[in-house]
């Protein structure tokens, strides 16, 4: 079984994006990993370069600026990595660069990845969750979150990212079929320091629309980022991947919200009590088919 890695990445190192833990946290499954490295002056190659990782190819791309209204672009400098992976491999894991898989699921993935190999009806393999917020200590659980996406497909031409990049589909539109695994994505995107994290907001959200409108529909106040501005968190019970324990010691700022003043939506409150009615979840949006 061969499998490649995959991910794109601009302005790493202005906008603090985690991008060589999250690179480090899928290496040990990947027998290559290629790096779509956008056209920017702050280091990002420099940084990966130094990594000096056997396995890593980086390609030089140019975002296209007429791709902005829905994050398109993101989707089409996914698809520009992807397709440079090797031609004869089973499997692609792709990784964002604010995600990072936990190394205790890397044994789950490999051997999910051996199962269902030869299985034509399976396109990818779907992963658990878990969005951190305003510091390392909390994790948000509102509908505002998506609990679950696609990060390991079948090595198929016929696959493309789909949208703003969230997950992938197949021929014209279709939803990938896939099998769930007890892995989980710990995504980092909503935790820097508030002032860098203002600075992120506000340089990617051009990428959604002309008018710079992002799909959390957070409001950007000047100074910095205010992360009160929140309806559910829960606290966070475990530990960070090993390949991001140098950045969370390095934390400079406090942040502290009161669990007990959560105010879930109706909607939220309305898709629990079913949830703990009938042990399912209804209503959540789906990119794929399970099968």
């Amino acid at each position: 079984m061969k499998v490649s890695g995959f991910t794109f990445i601009k302005n790493a190192v202005l906008y603090g994006y985690p991008i060589i833990p999250a690179i480090r946290s899928v290496l040990p499954l990947c027998d290559e990993f290629v790096v779509a490295v956008g056209d920017c002056t702050d280091g990002t190659r420099e940084l990966i370069g130094q990594m000096n990782e056997p396995k890593i190819r980086i390609i030089d791309t140019v975002w296209n600026n007429d791709l902005k209204t829905g994050g398109r672009v993101l989707a089409d400098e996914t698809n520009k990595a992807f397709r440079e992976i090797a031609k004869d491999s089973d499997w692609a894991v792709y990784i964002q660069g604010d995600e990072v898989l936990h190394e205790k699921y890397l044994d789950n993935v490999k051997e999910a990845m051996i199962k269902y190999q030869s299985d034509d009806r399976v396109d990818g393999l779907l992963f658990k969750y878990m969005h951190f917020w305003g510091s390392f200590d909390y994790v948000g659980v509102s509908s505002r979150w998506y609990r679950n996406e696609i990060r390991v497909i079948k090595n198929n031409p016929a696959f493309y990212s789909y949208k703003d990049a969230q997950g992938f589909r197949k021929g014209q539109n279709e939803k990938l079929q896939v099998k769930p695994i007890d892995a989980y994505i710990y995504h980092y995107g909503w935790v820097r320091e508030p002032k860098a994290m203002q600075n992120k907001a506000l340089g990617v959200r051009q990428y959604w629309s002309e008018e710079g409108q992002v799909p959390e529909k957070i409001k950007f106040d000047e100074g910095e980022f205010n992360y009160g501005q929140i309806d559910v968190l829960k606290k966070f019970e475990g530990s960070h991947p090993k390949v991001m324990q140098e950045i969370v010691a390095r934390k400079n700022w406090n942040f502290e919200f009161d669990i007990s003043k959560n105010k879930p939506k109706l909607k939220d409150r309305f898709k629990n009590f079913l949830e703990k009615l009938t042990g399912k979840r209804f209503f959540d949006y789906k990119n794929y088919r399970i099968i």
